[in-house]
């Protein structure tokens, strides 16, 4: 860095200008303005779900001055915004240095933590750090909470953390992962966190990744998607809105229908999921240098380089492990995707959830469309575990497709949302057994 203070100020006002002219409609030269950075695998947590298996350091995490230079390689890069996590970011001494230089240079830092040890002197240091956000976990009420994330007390102790974090400088916000144990949580978790004043709220599913892998019975099914998605729009419009907390689906809740209108757009018709993201508008970094496209993909087929070895936007330009999900074309799709009416846009939905479940990108069961595609002929599909994953940080276990009838739903089911919307069965019968209220489901009906 230049040790002119003014020169080194203009340079950085220039860098900002530049990325804040790089907006998501300069689709012809995509290029990353977020990026999730592991700063440590180390973790004081042991969550049975967690992708990355961490626990202990990497062998090889990079330095602080070498931190330092990747700061200004991403400020060079144009990245806007980016969220620090681990493992456990706090465990690294010097992570409040490193957001610190990211802060000054104009982007937005955030940090997600499972917050165990989030002391008042950790939250005063990314205060003053200029630290934006600090977005905690909650998978769940106690009992699921401390069941998923290894520890007891870890809920408690996530809490206190946010009830702390809303008293600061600093935006408190809250991430949950979805599967068997938490869905049933959902209406009680959004409760639990508009009392604690949770700005935003993101919420993805769990993927077959890591210790996830280890564990099917957690998984939701691609027809637990049925019910999902009206419960999370009802959560969305009757908790959430009211209260000004903003919900944020990740890129594996999807796709397409009046669910995705109203949950990702609120309710903006044509308004719809455009295609991966990873290494096009995202970026996603390891702690021992690793360059992916997004944080969450395995390491193995998905890295493209290594900072401090690499220079980090020719990486981001030309390797193939990066530009493969923005050039990917229906002809790389197959399985359902392949045919599906969505297929040159959507692309395959997701790749981390498509790749770890299946070993290939392009087909991703995961997906509200095509699950009422096979409900309106009265089948539905399963995934099932048919390979172990070996153990590794990142890796997967190997997943097949199997598609069943639909079993005939008692009387004392809730009838299908796509009968509804057919016409089928009459908004009164729904509405005796369904979550929704008359005024929704006259909504949904009316866009339909």
């Amino acid at each position: 860095m230049s040790s002119d203070p003014l020169i080194e100020s203009s340079r950085r006002a220039k860098r900002r200008s530049r990325a804040r002219e790089l907006l998501p409609e300069d689709l012809e030269n995509p290029t990353p303005v977020y990026c999730v950075w592991e700063l440590t695998l180390a973790c004081d947590l042991g969550c049975k779900h967690c992708g990355s298996r961490a626990g202990k350091a990497r062998p090889n995490e990079l330095s602080t001055e070498e931190c330092l230079a990747v700061v200004e390689e991403l400020d060079a890069l144009g990245v806007r915004e980016v969220t620090l996590i681990g493992g456990e970011a706090y465990l690294r001494e010097d992570w409040d240095v490193i957001a610190k230089e990211m802060a000054d240079r104009g982007m937005r830092v955030g940090i997600g933590t499972g917050a165990r040890n989030l002391t008042d002197e950790r939250i005063a240091r990314a205060e003053a750090a200029g630290v934006d956000a600090i977005s905690i976990s909650i998978d769940g009420l106690e009992t699921t909470h401390d069941r998923l994330r290894g520890p007891r007390g870890s809920w408690a102790a996530a809490v206190d953390a946010a009830r702390r974090v809303a008293k600061s400088g600093v935006s408190l916000q809250a991430n949950s992962q979805i599967n068997r144990l938490s869905m049933p949580e959902l209406p009680a978790m959004a409760d639990l966190l508009v009392d604690l004043g949770v700005n935003a709220w993101q919420i993805q599913l769990t993927v077959p990744m890591g210790r996830a892998a280890d564990r099917e019975e957690l998984l939701l099914q691609p027809y637990d998607l049925l019910e999902l998605f009206p419960l999370l729009v009802w959560i969305k419009q009757t908790k959430l809105d009211p209260a000004n907390l903003a919900l944020f689906p990740s890129n594996n809740v999807g796709y397409f229908s009046p669910f995705e209108e109203l949950l990702r757009f609120n309710g903006d018709r044509g308004a719809h999921w455009s295609g991966c993201g990873a290494g096009k508008w995202g970026l996603g970094l390891e702690a021992d240098g690793k360059i992916k496209g997004c944080p969450s993909l395995p390491s193995a087929p998905y890295t493209g380089g290594y900072l401090g070895k690499d220079v980090l936007a020719e990486v981001v330009a030309n390797a193939p492990e990066l530009v493969q999900t923005h050039r990917r074309t229906r002809d790389d799709l197959w399985g359902y995707c392949k045919e599906c009416y969505y297929g040159d846009v959507c692309k395959g939905g997701c790749t981390w959830m498509a790749h770890t479940l299946l070993g290939k990108p392009g087909n991703n069961p995961y997906c509200i469309h095509r699950a009422l595609h096979f409900e309106k002929q009265g089948l539905r599909e399963r995934v099932v575990r048919r390979e172990q994953a070996k153990g590794d940080p990142f890796d997967y276990a190997r997943f097949e497709i199997e598609l069943e009838p639909f079993p005939e739903a008692s009387p004392d089911e809730v009838p299908s949302i796509l009968g509804l919307a057919l016409g089928e069965i009459s908004a009164l019968d729904f509405n005796k057994k369904s979550i929704w209220s008359k005024e929704q489901l006259d909504a949904y009906l009316t866009r339909r």
